[in-house]
């Protein structure tokens, strides 16, 4: 099975049009992907099917171009392997990306993936999401904070609106507990500033899992109080 054959399948039924260049770029993040895989844990999913829709369309499914304004600064908090934002700047590539990641064997596989798909303007972070959003450098210089899987969304709200700058927006990629995690994150986005835009529910070509995207805008700045010191808020959520 050929990585750029299934994406450009999965990615017509999804109505989502990849060009040539994409579809090559794309197919070098999932050999690339599948290589670091066997030195470093990056993901439990590796056949090229299965990557094409539940990292690849998947990290696509939050991108509206209302939202995502040519040149927008982003930043992708916990990335992991790169998604969502990696396969954003693919899609996008004038988007400013920042790729933001708490272990340091990730972000040298991402500065590796991007070099082969030459691409060259992105920003890398190491450090924990909590201290990144207390630093002048970081804090509410961002259009767009993008998060996928990696926390329960009151956790995540604490961890990511503290990068967005007032009239930006937080996206998060849910999966099917995503109803009970707005209801849970309600007094958390009346402290960090935010406020919910839209809700948008996905279906994956292929899969049948429920799926949605949470659109939070930055109504006004985040109190200085915020984020609290490392752990507290999966320890604490507010």
């Amino acid at each position: 099975m050929i990585f750029e054959d299934v994406l450009a399948q999965v990615a017509e039924e999804y109505s989502l049009s990849l060009t040539e260049d994409q579809l090559v770029k794309f197919s070098i993040y999932f050999k690339t992907l599948v290589e670091w895989n066997e030195k470093i844990n990056l993901t439990a999913i590796t056949d090229p099917a299965e990557v094409a829709v539940k990292h690849m369309i998947d990290s696509l499914s939050c991108y509206d171009e209302d939202i995502f304004k040519k040149g927008a600064k982003i930043i992708d908090v916990g990335t992991g392997a790169g998604f969502p934002g990696l396969p954003l700047k693919v899609f996008r590539p004038d988007l400013k990306l920042t790729l933001f990641d708490s272990l340091n064997k990730r972000i040298l596989f991402l500065k590796a993936v991007a070099e082969k798909m030459g691409i060259s303007d992105i920003e890398y972070i190491h450090s924990r999401a909590e201290d990144g959003g207390k630093n002048k450098r970081y804090r509410e210089q961002y259009d767009i904070a993008v998060s996928r899987a990696v926390a329960r969304l009151n956790v995540l709200c604490e961890l990511c609106l503290p990068f967005v700058a007032v009239g930006g927006f937080f996206i998060a990629l849910k999966g099917s507990r995503y109803n009970e995690e707005i209801k849970e994150s309600t007094e958390a986005l009346r402290l960090l500033g935010g406020e919910i835009l839209k809700i948008e529910n996905i279906k994956l070509p292929r899969i049948d899992d429920v799926r949605a995207v949470v659109y939070i805008k930055k109504v006004k700045k985040t109190s200085p109080s915020y984020p609290r010191r490392p752990g507290v808020a999966e320890k604490n959520p507010l």
